[in-house]
């Protein structure tokens, strides 16, 4: 019997071995699929990859972006005529960086009487002081009632994070800006630009001293005059922007134009940020070459308070060799006298064979405020500024600032004329097409979804810089 059990079991156990060995039984753990590589938070391009996600369940539109979509549909005439029936008596309440918006309220609200007589319908303009647009919109947005209509506002990189990936501002594009010619949505449309405008690099042109390359700017001993990073965040996007392939790129193909001199003392600085470069998760090939020029940059520059001083400062017959990045526009209120003049600056990029970044470029966008009370109105006075000579009218009559719809810019290219003579040159405006081109001015261009990729990064590392 025992004999008989033991049998049994051995053969059990040669069936086994021999199921085993042919492959019979349970299969061995397949190898573990190789990691997909880590999301770098400098990845090329202007947006991260869109993730293999499950597709979110449908959601019902709330009764703002129902009127959002219907609105897109519109020609201009009928929103007008929408805006009328609804905001008849009352106010639209509308919160932006540009107190330009006043203007173009009171020619909006002009227009809607012209069209209805008895329209009494007004537009309050508000412009916050030091950066607290996202504050009050956000409060406004979570409040039990809600004031504002829609927005004019500034800084990808907060609007970004802040407003669009929240919801809390919405997109409107209107139907005659999609249609209008030559309109890159992709580029403008995703949040809507109303401008886009210009900080140029200048410099004090007596004394013979000149900046002919963006390196010259960074030079052992400069101090070119700079709003403080932290109290105007689009410069701070500009910084976060040159680490982008296209403008990582600007920077090093200018670099190689620099003499055999001049890259014996930068490119010690460029070797030890490929370390950084690759601690800070920067992806694209020449980003150790943005990051010694921002980290130069941040050391070096002189900190100001605003455009117009250091506009005032660089005109002057004082300010031999000094240079500066502002905005472009200031040139236009310069006051002509014996010790100041546009004359006495250059901008950089308008000489023959200058090498490298211009200066940089950021926007204004329009959105309607997720709460708003007056939809329709907001849709009609955002078309308005976009469509319309008129409506673009209070920014269009000063050079540096472009909007994507051609046709409602104006010609800034002969400024610097006086009675047909060309007194100003330096006031001659080339154009946005110009001063975004890779053969032109090679502006740094603000894009919101890549400052925010890579401000989670970058912010830390340019604040150590600016406070040693």
């Amino acid at each position: 019997m025992k004999k008989r059990i033991f049998s049994f079991v051995l053969c059990g156990v040669m069936l086994l071995s021999l199921l085993a060995g042919c492959g019979g039984g349970k299969p061995a753990p397949a190898p573990a699929p190789a990691p997909a590589p880590a999301a770098s938070p400098a990845a090329e391009g202007s947006t991260p990859p869109a993730e293999s996600t499950p597709a979110e369940p449908s959601r019902e539109l709330s009764a703002v972006e129902k009127i959002i979509a219907e609105a897109e549909t519109m020609s201009f005439e009928d929103l007008c005529k929408k805006a009328i029936e609804e905001s008849n008596g009352k106010t639209l309440y509308g919160v932006g960086n540009s107190s330009r918006g006043k203007t173009a309220g009171a020619s909006f609200i002009e227009l809607l009487q012209s069209m209805d007589s008895s329209y009494t319908g007004t537009i309050e303009w508000s412009q916050p002081k030091n950066n607290s647009i996202f504050t009050m919109l956000n409060a406004d947005v979570n409040s039990s009632t809600h004031t504002y209509s829609m927005t004019l506002i500034q800084d990808g990189n907060q609007i970004q994070s802040k407003m669009l990936d929240t919801g809390n501002l919405l997109n409107f594009i209107p139907k005659e800006w999609k249609e209008s010619k030559d309109i890159d949505e992709a580029a403008n449309g995703h949040p809507l630009t109303l401008q886009t405008l210009n900080k140029v690099f200048m410099f004090n042109n007596l004394g013979g001293k000149t900046f002919s390359n963006c390196w010259d700017f960074v030079a052992q001993g400069e101090a070119p005059l700079f709003m403080d990073v932290n109290s105007e965040p689009v410069g701070k996007n500009f910084l976060y922007m040159l680490t982008n392939d296209t403008y990582s790129t600007y920077l090093k193909n200018a670099f190689d134009a620099l003499s055999d001199g001049q890259k014996s003392y930068f490119q010690p600085i460029v070797d030890e940020m490929k370390d950084e470069a690759a601690s800070l998760g920067l992806a694209a090939p020449n980003a150790p070459y943005a990051l010694a020029w921002i980290k130069l940059w941040c050391e070096q520059y002189n900190e100001q308070t605003d455009d117009g001083p250091i506009c005032n400062e660089l005109v002057t017959t004082s300010a031999k060799g000094e240079s500066g990045l502002l905005v472009y526009s200031k040139l236009r209120s310069v006051e002509e006298s014996p010790t100041a003049s546009v004359n006495n600056v250059t901008v950089a990029a308008y000489q023959d064979g200058y090498q490298g970044i211009g200066g940089y470029a950021y926007k204004h966008y329009l959105q309607v405020v997720k709460t708003s009370p007056l939809p329709w109105t907001a849709c009609a006075f955002i078309s308005y500024m976009t469509t319309t000579t008129e409506g673009f009218a209070a920014w269009g009559k000063d050079m540096g600032g472009y909007p994507p719809n051609l046709a409602v810019a104006q010609d800034h290219s002969k400024d610097g004329y006086v009675d047909g003579v060309d007194t100003y040159p330096v006031k001659n405006d080339r154009g946005g097409e110009w001063w975004m081109s890779a053969d032109g001015g090679r502006l740094v261009v603000e894009d919101p979804a890549y400052c925010a990729q890579v401000s989670p990064v970058m912010s830390d590392w340019i604040d150590m810089i600016v406070t040693e």
